[in-house]
């Protein structure tokens, strides 16, 4: 699903954050990328996503070379990037409705039939989400977890294999953290979804990585991978293992401050 490589990148007239840069994301896969403020995790998503390009080497995904954003790829950000005069509906059917604009191009759209319900796609995911009832809502009248739940249904409305998060939950209190982060891996197993979370919390990476790549500080030459295959039990977070994990994680941190 997604490779990089020989991948390096700066930024005009700083050091480069990566450099020969080699790593591979299988299909289905759930990852987690874990550091400190400043390490590149962001810059990383972002060249996953398309916003960025390399300055040397190269990012494939799904098969092909990144030029520019892919139409299956969703990315799901800190700070929601909700419309303040739009309501929770009208929110959740932005990129459907954008879509619409370029038809099936293949560059703001997958090719082959547009969607021919928009609406009824976004009712749908707005139910499986638990937000029908805030449905009318304007982003300032809902919680912050209504807020990231809007976020996510104007996401996977547009049914992407590729779901890029950077610190969804770093907003929100530790309750809606937990519920969002279940959701997450309930709809990454549901829909076969690849995922790449960033965050800099040590507990929310043993929950939602089920392969956790540590980021130092940069540059980066290999990724130091850490494997957390139980991640997706129900009853992890009470398990000895997550224990482990995030003391094995927080060991990892101590390496590459």
């Amino acid at each position: 699903m997604i490779q990089t490589k020989n991948l390096t990148f700066a930024y005009p007239n700083q050091p480069p954050i990566f450099e020969d840069f080699n790593w591979q994301v299988q299909a289905g896969e759930a990852w987690a990328v874990l550091g400190p403020s400043g390490c590149g995790k962001s810059t990383l998503l972002y060249l996953l996503a398309g916003l960025r390009t390399a300055t040397g080497g190269e990012v494939i995904v799904g098969g092909e070379p990144l030029t520019k954003p892919r139409p299956h790829t969703g990315l799901i950000l800190q700070d929601y990037g909700l419309l303040p005069w739009a309501t929770v509906a009208e929110n959740a059917g932005l990129g459907l409705r954008i879509r619409q604009f370029y038809g099936p191009d293949g560059r703001h759209a997958p090719t082959g039939p547009a969607v021919a319900n928009a609406a009824g796609q976004v009712d749908d995911w707005l139910r499986h989400l638990g937000i029908d009832g805030v449905r009318d809502q304007y982003p300032g009248q809902i919680s912050g977890g209504q807020r990231q739940r809007t976020a996510i249904a104007r996401t996977l409305a547009l049914d992407p294999d590729l779901l890029l998060m950077d610190e969804p939950f770093a907003s929100l209190d530790a309750p809606t953290r937990q519920n969002l982060g279940a959701l997450i891996r309930s709809l990454r197993q549901e829909h076969h979804l690849t995922t790449v979370i960033v965050t800099h919390a040590i507990q929310e990476a043993a929950l939602l990585g089920e392969r956790i790549m540590v980021l130092g500080q940069p540059p980066h030459f290999s990724p130091v991978v850490i494997e957390n295959p139980a991640a997706s039990a129900d009853s992890y977070v009470n398990s000895a293992e997550y224990t482990t994990v995030c003391a094995r994680l927080r060991d990892a941190l101590a390496v590459n401050p």
